[in-house]
C-alpha cells in the first residue's frame, strides 16, 4: 500500500462558520476522520503546514508549502495538499517551479462547501486526490471536481461551481471514476534530472489590467515603487495601445530602465500572438516579453521565479521563452 503525505493549508474545505463568516479551523486529522474509506487507499500521515484563506496566501507561503512537499518526497510515494480554491492555481503554478525534476505526484485539492457542511464536494475531492498521489506519474497537479489538470495550466474560472477549474490551453491529464483513473494525456517523465528544491523568487511583480482609457503615468507609480517586474493584462491577441494615451513611451523607458515588460491576454484561452497585429508587432519591437500560452497564474510565478534566479533582464527574458514542465508553447 503507498504512503502519502498529506499537508494542510486552510482553505473552504478546512473551515467553518465563525463571527465574520466562514474561516479555517479544521486540522488534518479532523478532516481524515470525516472519510474513514481513505485507509482503504493508502496509509496517510498528516501534517498542518499553516491554516489559512487562501486569500490571505502570499509568495513566502509557497516556500514553506515547496519545502514540505520536497522534504516529504524522499519519504512519501506522493502528496496531497489541501489548499483553499482563490489562490490555488498560483499556487500549484508556483510548487511547478520550485520543484524541478519530481519524479512523484505532488497533487493539491479543496472545496467549494467545508467538509462539514451538507453536499460538500469536499470528500470526493480528497478521495480523488488520493487515488491520483498513488499513480505512477510525477509533477504538481491540481484535483478537482474528478478532473485531473496539470498545476501550471489550471485556473479558476467559477466562483462557485464544483466545476471551478479548467484545463488551459492544454489537455487533462485525466479524469477519476471511481477508484479508476481514465487517462486523457499522461506527461512524459523528465529523465536524466535529480529533484532539486528551487525556492528562490522575488515578489515585486505586478500584473496590471489594461481598460480602454488606463492613463500612462500609471507606469510612473510601478517605476516609483521599484517592481522589478511588470505583467500588462492586455486585450485579445495581446497589444498596447498607442494612438491617444500611448502607453508604449512607458514601456520603453520600463524597459529601459532594466523592468522585465511582459503581456498576456485577459482571454482564458488561446493565448497571445503579438505578431498579427500593429498593436502587437509595435510592442514587440520594444523588448515586450510575450506570454504565448500561459495562463496568468503561470505567467506571474514564473517571473518571480525568474526573476528569483537572476535580475539581468536578457536572462530572464531567456528563462521566460523557456519551456519547463509544459506550461508554455512557444510558436
Amino acid at each position: 500500500m503507498k504512503r502519502i503525505l498529506f499537508l494542510t493549508t486552510g482553505g473552504t474545505i478546512a473551515s467553518s462558520q465563525g463571527e465574520e463568516g466562514l474561516t479555517p479551523t479544521l486540522a488534518a486529522e479532523d478532516m481524515l476522520r470525516v472519510i474513514p474509506e481513505l485507509k482503504e487507499i493508502c496509509k496517510i500521515e498528516a501534517k498542518v503546514i499553516m491554516n489559512i484563506d487562501s486569500s490571505n496566501m502570499q509568495p513566502e507561503d509557497w516556500v514553506i508549502i515547496a519545502e514540505n512537499a520536497f522534504e516529504g518526497l524522499k519519504d512519501f510515494d506522493g502528496i496531497v495538499i489541501a489548499h483553499g480554491t482563490d489562490t490555488m492555481a498560483y499556487t500549484s503554478s508556483a510548487l511547478t517551479f520550485m520543484l524541478q525534476g519530481i519524479n512523484k505526484p505532488v497533487v493539491i485539492t479543496g472545496s467549494q462547501i467545508p467538509i462539514g457542511e451538507e453536499g460538500t464536494d469536499a470528500k470526493k475531492n480528497l478521495i480523488d486526490a488520493f487515488i491520483t498521489a498513488c499513480e505512477d506519474i510525477a509533477g504538481v497537479f491540481i484535483v478537482f471536481d474528478g478532473k485531473i489538470i496539470k498545476g501550471c495550466r489550471a485556473s479558476k474560472l467559477r466562483t462557485r461551481s464544483f466545476n471551478a477549474f479548467e484545463s488551459i490551453n492544454y489537455p487533462y491529464i485525466g479524469t477519476v471514476n471511481g477508484k479508476r483513473i481514465e487517462y486523457i494525456y499522461k506527461p512524459p517523465r523528465t529523465e536524466g534530472k535529480a529533484p532539486e528544491l528551487n525556492t528562490r523568487y522575488s515578489p515585486d511583480v505586478f500584473l496590471l489590467k489594461l481598460i480602454p482609457g488606463t492613463d500612462p503615468k500609471i507606469f510612473d507609480a510601478l517605476i516609483d515603487l521599484k517592481y522589478k517586474g511588470v505583467i500588462i493584462e492586455s486585450f485579445g491577441a495581446g497589444g498596447v495601445p498607442f494612438e491617444r494615451r500611448n502607453l508604449l513611451p512607458k514601456v520603453q523607458e520600463m524597459i529601459e530602465r532594466g523592468i522585465c515588460v511582459a503581456i498576456t491576454t485577459q482571454c482564458p484561452y488561446e493565448g497571445t500572438n503579438l505578431t498579427v497585429y500593429e498593436v502587437g508587432q509595435k510592442a514587440l519591437k520594444k523588448g515586450i516579453i510575450p506570454a504565448y500560452d500561459m495562463t496568468t497564474e503561470a505567467l506571474v510565478t514564473k517571473l518571480m521565479w525568474a526573476l528569483g534566479q537572476t535580475e539581468d533582464p536578457s536572462e530572464v527574458k531567456k528563462i521566460m521563452a523557456h519551456n519547463y514542465a509544459d506550461e508554455v508553447t512557444i510558436k
